[in-house]
């Protein structure tokens, strides 16, 4: 893989770097590193504190806090739905590790409104891919792991670690620009302030729901498609 310019040539190993250094943590504490960079933590491995879901408020649900992850537990008869931030953020990064189970699919949406005629997350905020090496979409270049979901392939070539391995994901957001990483490796980047970001909206589906990609910032969510997946070092530092 090459990286396409010095600046994605720093990021790249900016965000090995990150990868590398997150793997000495303990999980969902900040190390000193962290700390004096301004992160905070968005899971504190205990709790459900600080997330609710989407449209339905702090109730139980098949998200749970279990053995310092935050789990999506599928075949219950729990309540259903998206997983959503109390806050809202605009310019920030955000680092997680996540895994996935056999042909699991998942994501996680930024720049979400909530809102009671907004049936879901994903009907206004855009999507970095979560998705199983063994799900039957993995061969759609739009819909693998660290994409921006329905606009574009992957930017640099990163792979997914198999169903039940940990994955290191990092979203930046600043001014409407977004780039996204997926172990180590850059695998998106948009404006959604410019025209190009609207006429590629107009040409998907998304077309139909009239908030979608319209912000700069708002909620974050985390997917529930009722396949199991898990979240941990869940930590968000505003730029």
């Amino acid at each position: 893989m090459k990286p396409k310019s010095f600046l994605t040539t720093v990021l790249f190993y900016l965000a090995a770097f990150s990868t590398a250094y997150s793997q000495t943590t303990i999980n969902n504490k900040l190390t000193e590193k962290e700390i004096q960079e301004g992160f905070k933590p968005l899971f504190d491995g205990k709790t459900l504190k600080g997330w609710h879901l989407y449209n339905q408020g702090n109730i139980p649900s098949v998200w749970k806090a279990q053995n310092g992850e935050l789990r999506c537990i599928p075949g219950t008869n729990a309540a259903h739905g998206d997983l959503v931030t109390d806050a809202k953020f605009k310019n920030y990064e955000l680092r997680f590790e996540w895994k996935i189970s056999k042909e699991g699919n998942s994501g996680v949406f930024i720049n979400v409104l909530e809102r009671k005629d907004i049936p879901t997350a994903w009907a206004s905020g855009p999507e970095y891919q979560l998705l199983d090496k063994t799900h039957y979409d993995y061969e759609k270049e739009m819909k693998r792991s660290g994409c921006l979901y329905g606009f574009s392939k992957q930017l640099n070539n990163a792979e997914t670690f198999p169903a039940g391995s940990w994955n290191h994901s990092i979203i930046r957001q600043q001014n409407g620009k977004i780039q996204f990483f997926l172990n180590g490796v850059q695998t998106a980047e948009q404006d959604f302030n410019t025209a190009a970001w609207k006429e590629a909206i107009a040409s998907t589906s998304f077309k139909n729901f009239p908030e979608f990609g319209k912000f700069t910032s708002g909620q974050i969510a985390l997917q529930d498609w009722n396949k199991g997946v898990s979240f941990k070092n869940i930590r968000i530092k505003e730029l």
